[in-house]
């Protein structure tokens, strides 16, 4: 018999310290879920099933721009991202035919030369974090997944990264879900946005070969990104570029700690680098939640009837997890080859900075592996914390020792 409601409150403490089991019980007994979202006590959908995420993902009939199509409730709410700010015109959360043009225009800033650029510096970058690791007795794997990023993006962008705690505790703020945060919400995006403005402004005085510019000398015949696009690019990719990487090394790291046969297989088998990453994106990657997605119209989804302005929010981690599409889901298995998981999106949505996260991730995890391979967590792994953020799962910490107990 089963109960009305997940075993935790959706987006409450428990469920961030462990969604896993609500996710299961979601997907058994209510794959496209009503509740209250915390915030303004939103009237809220949240979808579970691999199938059901990877259509709503696409689906036309949904919206990612809540201007246009989300429920007046959910504007009342405050609860666009960078609501107020040039964050709100992010490309994650914008439709064709403004998503197809800046979305090319970004690209075209993307080209094969320059990611072929970023290999030898994240792998300078890793190093020098790993020796940095290696002078304390019981240095945070935290800092170092978050220190590898915030470098790395200071060399695309061509900036050294001076504020990176600052634009860390800023997106904290942005994506907490405190529903007596409202304005300290505004003013988390407003400081992200106010960075990428600064960063703009130095560039058009000391332009180089590096992404910023890239982006801001992109032309589609006599088409450009306007300023409030340009503050909104660099805003997505220090959003996506600091955080997401670095939950995403770091839940990895502790989910390859708390599995030592996976550890030493990844140590072992550099070839297996590759699935490796995939299997870490699909497992615990950093992206818990895609952002929401608004019916245009009334409409039936998954069996469920929605009205016209819905929110409905896909579970990309809960899809990750779901057995109709993926054996054994809730292991880790590095020699994973397929299917296909949504860690980094699908569709018109898919992740602008995939390569990018994909490269972070198949060198600072190895590297770590390789470096330390007896090391072990220098606290119980039962007190380790995740943080309330809706849209990541993001561990406060993780103290190791280095070189393990003895």
């Amino acid at each position: 018999m089963t109960t009305a409601a997940p075993p935790t409150a959706l987006f409450g403490y428990d469920f961030y310290q462990n969604p896993f089991p609500a996710y299961e019980w979601l997907r058994e007994n209510s794959p496209v879920h009503e509740f209250a979202f915390p915030v303004g006590n939103i009237r809220t959908w949240i979808v579970s099933r691999f199938d059901d995420v990877h259509q709503l993902l696409g689906d036309p009939r949904f919206s990612s721009n809540p201007p246009s199509w989300a429920s007046q409730e959910f504007m009342d709410a405050k609860m666009m991202v960078g609501s107020g700010t040039a964050v709100e015109r992010i490309i994650t959360m914008l439709d064709p035919p403004d998503h197809t043009r800046i979305r090319k225009l970004a690209m075209s800033a993307f080209t094969p030369r320059r990611v072929a650029q970023w290999h030898e510096p994240t792998h300078a970058i890793v190093e020098a974090a790993l020796d940095r690791l290696e002078r304390h007795e019981r240095p945070d794997v935290v800092d170092y997944a978050g220190v590898i990023p915030a470098e790395v993006m200071g060399k695309i962008l061509g900036f050294p990264l001076d504020r990176y705690n600052d634009m860390l505790h800023a997106i904290e703020r942005a994506f907490h879900t405190d529903p007596e945060d409202e304005d300290a919400t505004r003013k988390a995006f407003e400081e992200i946005a106010e960075y990428g403005r600064v960063l703009i402004a130095q560039k058009r005085q000391e332009p180089a070969d590096d992404l910023t510019t890239a982006l801001i000398q992109a032309r589609d015949g006599d088409d450009r990104l306007n300023e409030d696009e340009l503050v909104a690019m660099l805003a997505v990719l220090i959003m996506a570029g600091l955080d997401t990487t670095r939950n995403l090394i770091a839940t990895t790291v502790l989910s390859l700690l708390e599995r030592r046969d996976q550890w030493e297989l990844l140590r072992t088998r550099p070839d297996l680098v590759d699935s490796a990453v995939e299997e870490f994106l699909r497992f615990n990657g950093g992206v818990a939640v895609g952002f929401f997605r608004f019916a245009k119209e009334d409409l039936e989804f998954g069996g469920v009837a929605l009205p016209k302005g819905a929110p409905v929010i896909p579970a990309v981690a809960s899809a990750n997890r779901d057995p109709r599409r993926f054996a054994d889901p809730d292991r880790l298995d590095i020699t994973r080859t397929v299917p296909r998981h949504v860690g980094l999106g699908f569709g018109l949505h898919n992740c602008l900075g995939a390569a990018l996260a994909r490269l972070e991730a198949s060198v600072a995890i190895p590297a770590i592996v390789r470096r330390f391979p007896k090391m072990t967590p220098a606290v119980p792994v039962d007190e380790l914390r995740y943080d309330e953020m809706w849209l990541v799962r993001s561990l406060t910490s993780l103290p190791v020792r280095p070189h393990g107990d003895g």
